[in-house]
């Protein structure tokens, strides 16, 4: 097998389809742009068609009068031309700008809206580079790139016709040459768009890479790791750069032909031209003008190969972002969906069965009853099922086979966002925003007050540490709340759900970074936080879950235990066995603080 990967062509018609919808929406920006655009290159025209009459009339026939009417004439139109650039540029900018913007907003709403299968899939830096650059080339549609283009090509079909007028033989000679250069530039942009399209699929590992690396930092600095991030970064970069580097190779072949081609116009005009002043077939005023006019339809030529370039890498882009918009939302059914209305809590699975891989399942035929107010305790051996179970209860997920039901409905017909705002969440890996402290724990009800906040935080017994701080609930975190401890962040992270009041409560090892005066103090703020609220809890301390109405003991996707806390010791199967294991490991450790226990529990459960 190959270990070449096929490069992925430009799907043109979505790219051109997403091109079209956003001219259209900015036609009215992009028509007044065009006709100041027409304006301007008709007020070109002026100045090389006064070369005529500075030669012929002025010079050949002495008319000094002349001199001043065409010189301000010139001046006049040159003025103008300048003005309505200048006028040009700003509008034009302006749409650029706000196309890009727009275009992020959107693609970034959209992402937003995807399933959580999908990030699980694809880096941050990919998508940060969906979001960022690729919206970039959108300026070459809605900004100067394709109203130049409409623009260059009016200017030539005008100048053609002038030309057509002073010599129709010499115009068709012009043409020909005109059109090898087309036909040149259609190859070269044939051979660049794959490249252009492969830069932004490059750019967008190199970042998420980058990102993934500066994210961790602190694990790359621990395992001495800078030198191999070093490696990997310089591979991702010298990739970049030899796509560039091809890039830019066709790029100057096009634009070095460029210059070939306006010699060889130079050659028809000189040889052409200059035999038909000799033969009185021309004046010499008659050549100039043509001259003139013949670079002024040949530039708008020479410079689609710019123009084109920029084009290309635009639609390149707007293929990347298509396929991104084309995703469906996970909430894109919604509006066909029933209103969730007062939720009481009653979640039921029916026969469950979930798997990330097809013929690889992780839950087989799940089945219980959580009704509301009850508290559901989770346990089992990594890998079992417990936080793909917890995934389905938040809908991140819908089940393969079976169904949740939520007070009797179908979860999969209710409208998904009405349904997460009753949900609170205290994960593992407690993510805090890099703001106040104050911002992250009002970031599940924005429109809370300081009071409500400053509750919340007595619940969680996060006040006592965060009144320490001198600028208190205004303090700043840091990037990922790396200013706090751990067991600091999962208090603020508790006051956060705490905050959102809801009517089902995920806990997963909420209190797994706290010391043990701190967890008894969280265990009581909890016990009264699950009081009217359907909490699922998962745990691998199982003195945390004593106090819960059912726990489920998962094993290979399947429940193979349920009940309390004492049911399921009398039941002495397998809950006892992790009870006791984890019990006399715990005992151990405190007499003989110096032994690797936690090692032998491996050991033991491997076994």
């Amino acid at each position: 097998m190959s270990g070449k990967t096929e490069k992925k062509k430009i799907n043109y018609s979505k790219a051109f389809a997403e091109a079209k919808e956003l001219i259209w929406h900015h036609r009215w920006r992009l028509a007044l742009g065009l006709l100041l655009m027409l304006i301007s290159r008709g007020l070109s025209l002026v100045l090389p068609a006064s070369t005529k009459y500075v030669i012929d009339e002025v010079i050949g026939k002495g008319r000094g009068d002349m001199l001043w009417k065409v010189a301000a004439v010139a001046l006049g139109a040159t003025m103008i031309q300048a003005i309505t650039a200048f006028v040009l540029a700003q509008v034009l900018g302006v749409a650029a700008q706000r196309a890009i913007t727009e275009m992020r907003k959107r693609v970034h709403a959209h992402i937003e809206r995807l399933p959580v299968s999908y990030f699980d899939s694809m880096k941050t830096g990919q998508l940060i580079s969906r979001i960022m650059q690729d919206a970039e080339g959108v300026r070459n549609l809605v900004g100067s790139g394709l109203v130049q283009l409409t623009g260059g090509l009016v200017t030539a079909t005008m100048c053609l016709i002038v030309l057509l007028y002073l010599n129709w033989q010499m115009t068709l000679i012009t043409i020909a040459v005109l059109g090898v250069f087309g036909g040149v530039m259609s190859v070269a942009f044939k051979r660049l768009r794959p490249l252009f399209r492969e830069r932004g699929e490059i750019q967008s590992q190199v970042t998420g890479r980058l990102s993934e690396s500066l994210g961790g930092i602190r694990v790359v600095k621990a395992y001495t790791a800078e030198r191999r991030e070093k490696l990997v970064f310089a591979k991702g970069a010298h990739k970049l750069f030899r796509n560039v580097a091809k890039s830019m190779t066709g790029v100057s072949f096009v634009m070095a032909f460029s210059s070939m081609i306006v010699g060889a116009i130079g050659m028809v005009i000189f040889l052409f031209g200059g035999h038909a002043v000799m033969r009185n077939e021309m004046t010499l005023g008659d050549l100039f003008m043509y001259a003139a006019f013949t670079g002024m339809m040949a530039m708008p030529v020479v410079e689609l190969a710019s123009i084109g370039t920029q084009i290309t890498e635009a639609l390149a882009g707007l293929d990347r972002i298509r396929e991104v918009l084309d995703l469906k939302g996970e909430d894109a059914e919604d509006a066909g969906r029933a209103t969730v209305g007062v939720l009481k809590g009653d979640i039921s699975f029916e026969n469950v069965g979930f798997e990330y891989q097809e013929g690889t399942p992780v839950l087989k035929d799940v089945s219980f009853d959580a009704p509301a107010g009850t508290t559901t305790a989770l346990v089992g051996s990594s890998g079992s099922g417990k936080s793909t179970l917890i995934s389905l209860v938040m809908n991140f997920n819908q089940p393969k086979s079976g169904r949740i039901l939520a007070d009797g409905r179908d979860l999969t017909g209710l409208k998904m966002r009405e349904y997460r705002s009753n949900l609170g969440v205290v994960f593992q890996d407690n993510f805090l925003f890099d703001g106040t402290i104050a911002e992250n724990i009002s970031f599940a009800q924005p429109g809370a007050t300081r009071e409500q906040i400053a509750e919340a935080c007595r619940v969680a017994h996060c006040a006592e540490f965060i009144e320490r701080f001198e600028k208190g609930y205004d303090t700043i975190v840091g990037e990922r709340g790396v200013k706090l401890s751990g067991g600091q962040r999962q208090r603020v992270a508790i006051a956060r759900a705490i905050l959102v009041d809801p009517k089902i409560l995920i806990l997963d090892e909420a209190t797994s970074s706290l010391d043990s005066e701190s967890e008894a103090m969280i265990q009581d703020a909890l016990g009264r936080l699950r009081q009217g609220r359907t909490t699922f809890v998962i745990a691998h301390r199982l003195s945390t879950i004593r106090t819960a109405n059912q726990i489920l003991v998962i094993e290979g996707g399947e429940v193979v235990e349920r009940g309390n806390h004492a049911e399921l010791m009398a039941l002495g199967g397998r809950y006892r066995d992790l009870h006791d294991r984890q019990h006399n490991f715990e005992m151990n450790q405190f007499i003989n603080p110096g032994e690797d226990y936690t090692q032998k529990a491996l050991t033991a459960e491997a076994n």
